[in-house]
């Protein structure tokens, strides 16, 4: 492996170390077509609550930050 190769990996390494770490922090909310659903969640129970809210059939389902939630609301 060069050096290139080397430094390369390390930073995409890095990279996807902070991508996870985000996708981890209560950082994400679920919105629907009425109302801000649940904020300060983690992506993966954002994900997990758009499917229990799918099968009760809440439509305009989608994950957002809380940043883009609050600015929904109004």
């Amino acid at each position: 492996m060069t050096e290139s190769e080397t430094n390369s990996s390390t930073s995409n390494g890095g990279l996807k170390a902070a991508v996870m770490s985000e996708l981890d922090e209560p950082l994400w909310a679920v919105i629907s077509f009425d109302r801000v659903e649940s904020s300060g969640v983690s992506y993966a129970e954002a994900s997990e609550l758009i499917e229990k809210l799918n099968k009760e059939g809440v439509a305009g389902l989608c994950i957002v930050t809380i940043d883009a939630a609050e600015r929904a609301k109004h």
